[in-house]
């Protein structure tokens, strides 16, 4: 398999090409694809098959195999016990048999992070754990013997959602107060990459003063903010990940405005961690994604596109709960004009922090969306 892609790396129906005839092995491989044909076309069958394995992956169902596609293509291909597993900083293994092993690791009571098939720090510990409760060598590593004793266990806790009752509780133990939370806010694009441009508006340029707005208000009310770029900077999702964890933050917000060549199109939509379809998801990511959308509905007047999962890179990579949001569409006249307005942008930050305020109230202090009012500016 490649393993070093260019950033431009991008395979779409019409292609042809050694690189295609990869795509084709895998999709064959996932049995998505029939075994009988064999060639380098990107024909509409591979289409179809590429369309179908990005929706059941919580990514964007656009046919297009780009980085974010090629990656998931290769992890599907691992099953648990197919290799050793092992935290190496710096080189982490990615695969569905982490995401198999956390997701075990878990229904037995221990803590190896969120199922997202990754194998980092909390998944080595929770494996050292369940190796200590079983009198073997705790090195943190799944190979033979380990492999060996967790298959022959039957599991201990059966249905339900114990990563749901953990992160609950770690909110509520956070506390409703927001002095000494630390929210990381990543306003889309930048640098060369001027994201939508449309309607005399730069996405980049827009998002960027709105997040320095939002770092002004939350700072206001005690909280401790990062932006993950200045001004004229950029970075691709995974450096923007690895900063927010460098933060150790409660919280990620990344901001974005939309484009579509239906000027039709418009509204306000959020996302989280998540691939429902395998039971995946980030419960605070997804609380979140949920309170901001309807703040920013009612208080904002955009179209309500709703809260969906995602396995984008930024969502899924970063520590703390993550939530992206896309504040509207720049291609459609209406959503410009309230985007290019001051009252919006302001309302649009107010709609942000009162979220992140109702994240941490326990439900019998709560209010009800477009209702709660928080301290004014000094």
């Amino acid at each position: 398999m490649t393993q070093h892609l260019p950033q431009t790396y991008r395979r779409q129906l019409g292609d042809t090409g050694p690189d295609v005839a990869e795509i084709r092995s895998m999709l064959t491989m996932l049995g998505l694809l029939s075994t009988s044909a064999s060639s380098d076309l990107f024909d509409r069958e591979v289409d179809a098959a590429v369309r179908y394995f990005q929706q059941q992956r919580g990514l964007t169902a656009n046919g297009v195999v780009g980085l974010e596609t090629y990656r998931h293509l290769n992890e599907a291909r691992w099953r648990l016990g197919d290799r050793a597993l092992g935290y190496t900083p710096g080189a982490l293994q990615v695969g569905d048999d982490v995401a198999h092993l956390q997701q075990r690791l878990l229904n037995m009571g221990f803590t190896p992070g969120r199922v997202d098939g990754i194998y980092g720090p909390a998944t080595a510990q929770a494996v050292s754990e369940f190796q200590r409760n079983m009198g073997l060598h705790p090195d943190g590593a799944l190979g033979l013997t380990t492999f060996t004793v967790l298959e022959r266990l039957s599991r201990t806790v059966v249905g339900g959602a114990p990563h749901v009752m953990r992160e609950t509780e770690m909110l509520l133990r956070s506390g409703p107060a927001l002095t000494g939370k630390a929210v990381v806010i990543d306003p889309g694009h930048g640098g060369a990459d001027h994201g939508v441009l449309a309607g005399g508006f730069s996405e980049a340029a827009v998002v960027w003063e709105i997040a320095t707005r939002l770092e002004e208000r939350l700072t206001a009310l005690g909280v401790r903010t990062y932006l993950t770029r200045q001004a004229d900077g950029g970075g691709d999702e995974t450096q923007r990940a690895e900063f927010a964890n460098a933060t150790d933050a409660n919280l990620l917000i990344s901001l974005h405005l939309e484009g579509h060549h239906n000027p039709a199109a418009s509204g306000v939509a959020s996302y989280y961690y998540g691939d429902e379809t395998r039971g995946r998801w980030s419960h605070a990511g997804k609380q979140f994604a949920g309170l901001v959308q309807r703040e920013l509905v009612a208080r904002c007047g955009l179209g309500d596109n709703r809260s969906h999962a995602r396995t984008w890179t930024l969502l899924r990579s970063t520590r703390m709960a993550a939530v992206r949001i896309e504040l509207g569409y720049l291609t459609n006249p209406g959503d410009a004009a309230r985007i290019g307005s001051p009252e919006l942008r302001a309302q649009a930050v107010e709609s942000i922090a009162v979220a992140v305020q109702r994240l941490y109230l326990p439900p019998e202090d709560d209010s009800p969306t477009g209702v709660l009012h928080l301290p004014a500016l000094a």
